[in-house]
């Protein structure tokens, strides 16, 4: 009769303390940090932001004692520039946010295809780049675009005039490029290098394992840390307000300064500002947990 052999480590004391097979750990696109700043919003508990609501809605009664302003007034001035901020402010952050990620998304994939090159001219000059604005300031980079970008082209007598609006655009699109192209980098590595293979034995160039096996494997990968780098980018718009731009910020600014510099309007203006952006990137962010769960590789 067969007898049968016992399993070392299940019915035995193992042999060797060197592990047989490790845990595989999937990444969706490229490192976990990709989506941070969606987790962190999608988890930030509801009632923390009740607590600010009430902070914003308190502080002119507060401070009304020794401004003699009241609350009642302090939200009326804010109801009378309504329309002008939102209008002519935070319109202009959400068309900067959608140019500059277009921009860097269309950048950003061919940078991201280039690292992957085998032909080293073209994939460390493509590194060097991502590496560059990956890792400079964002206000910088709008800064020297600002100066490096002329204020209005001529074309005979034609002249044609650059808004500083579009000069965020351009400052903005090159971070948003680098990482970008780190995210495709990523998704592309994360296929499993049987996929190649595979392809390498049917006899698949290149270019046809790239643009029909790897790539549409690669999009859905790619979304969750795409919405995710969109979040932040429109976080990161009030930042041409020190160019400038008359986005949300420099209009609460200026109505602020119209109404004589009350304090009291600080927090009501300014908190205001503070729940427009999160009202529209909150849903963004518990959008790419969503995808995330739902594109997550499963083993």
């Amino acid at each position: 009769m067969y007898k049968k052999s016992p399993i070392p480590g299940i019915q035995t004391a193992p042999s060797t303390d060197l592990p047989v097979l490790k845990p595989f750990n999937a990444v969706a696109a490229g490192s976990a940090e990709d989506l941070l700043f969606s987790r962190w919003l999608a988890s930030t508990p509801v009632w923390m932001w009740l607590l600010l609501g009430v902070l914003i809605l308190i502080w002119p009664g507060v401070t009304a004692a020794a401004g003699g302003y009241t609350m009642t007034q302090a939200f009326e001035a804010l109801w009378r520039w309504l329309p002008f901020i939102m209008t002519g402010g935070f319109f202009y952050n959400v068309i900067i946010s959608f140019f500059a990620m277009l921009l860097g998304t269309i950048f950003g994939v061919v940078l991201g295809l280039m690292q992957i090159s085998p032909a080293k001219l073209i994939r460390i000059p493509a590194q060097i780049v991502t590496q560059i604005f990956r890792n400079s300031p964002w206000l910088v980079l709008l800064f020297i675009v600002l100066l490096a970008l002329p204020y209005e082209i001529e074309f005979g007598d034609t002249i044609i005039r650059i808004p500083d609006w579009v000069k965020a655009v351009f400052g903005l699109c090159l971070p948003i490029m680098a990482n970008i192209s780190e995210v495709v980098r990523g998704a592309i590595n994360s296929v499993p290098s049987g996929q190649w293979e595979a392809a390498n034995s049917l006899a698949y160039t290149r270019q046809q394992t790239l643009w029909q096996i790897i790539l549409p494997q690669c999009f859905k990968r790619m979304i969750p840390p795409w919405m995710n780098w969109y979040a932040i980018l429109t976080m990161a718009t009030p930042l041409c307000t020190l160019l400038g731009v008359e986005e949300l910020i420099t209009l609460s600014r200026q109505a602020i300064e119209a109404e004589n510099n009350r304090p009291e309007l600080l927090v009501p203006f300014y908190g205001f500002a503070l729940l427009v952006f999160f009202a529209y990137c909150y849903p963004i962010a518990r959008a790419t947990i969503a995808l995330e769960r739902r594109f997550a590789v499963k083993l």
